[in-house]
């Protein structure tokens, strides 16, 4: 599949401070984005090959009046049955131009046209992730760096659901990431194929377990 995970985000409180939980496991946080017109601000977490986003509401209005109100933000951070999770995709060669699943584009403000987002259709479904393709990012040859928290080798997601929708069964297989149906909304993070032998759950905090 010409398909690949960039990076992800989970949507947590105001101003993140579950970021501190990461910070005390080692991980360093790298920046932080307002996001114009999408009414979100996050804190970033960048690993060679990847990175983890937290996102937060910063501005309601603007989120369900700006160009981002088809991502639904407030209402899934409002609904504890909605998916925290959006994950972010790239193509990994040029040779196949084509969405890889069904959608809509999406024009941020803090993108100059014709640079748009393609949303996958389920992203009416809060239930499941939103599925997220950068048409306009060029393949990327990605770093692997050694020792803990340095690179992501992967990333598995439970979704509580009985069958996944085609968008996530198109990107279920994604290189860097595996998607299951589950129990509840979970995410679970490998660094460093898992060399130290260490893991650590981070609910309920985050739906989120490290293995580095």
């Amino acid at each position: 599949m010409n398909l690949e995970l960039d990076h992800f985000f989970i949507l947590v409180e105001p101003e993140a401070n579950v970021a501190n939980l990461l910070a005390e496991l080692g991980l360093e946080e790298s920046y932080s984005r307002v996001h114009a017109g999408q009414g979100t601000t996050n804190r970033c977490f960048k690993f060679s090959n990847s990175m983890m986003e937290l996102l937060w509401l910063r501005d309601e209005e603007e989120a369900n009046n700006g160009p981002a109100s088809g991502l639904r933000f407030p209402e899934r951070l409002s609904d504890e049955n909605a998916s925290p999770f959006g994950l972010i995709f790239n193509r990994k060669n040029s040779d196949d131009l084509l969405m890889p699943f069904n959608g809509w584009s999406y024009q941020p403000d803090y993108f100059s046209a014709p640079n748009a987002f393609h949303i996958g259709s389920n992203s009416d479904n809060l239930t499941e992730p939103l599925c997220i393709y950068v048409p306009f990012m060029q393949p990327v040859e990605r770093t692997i760096e050694k020792g803990p928290f340095k690179s992501i080798s992967h990333v598995h997601l439970h979704v509580p659901v009985e069958s996944l929708s085609e968008e996530l069964q198109a990107v279920s297989h994604s290189g860097g990431l595996s998607i299951e149906c589950g129990v509840e909304h979970l995410m679970e993070v490998t660094f460093n194929q898992k060399s130290c032998g260490f893991s650590k759950d981070l609910r309920p905090g985050l739906p989120l377990i490290l293995h580095w």
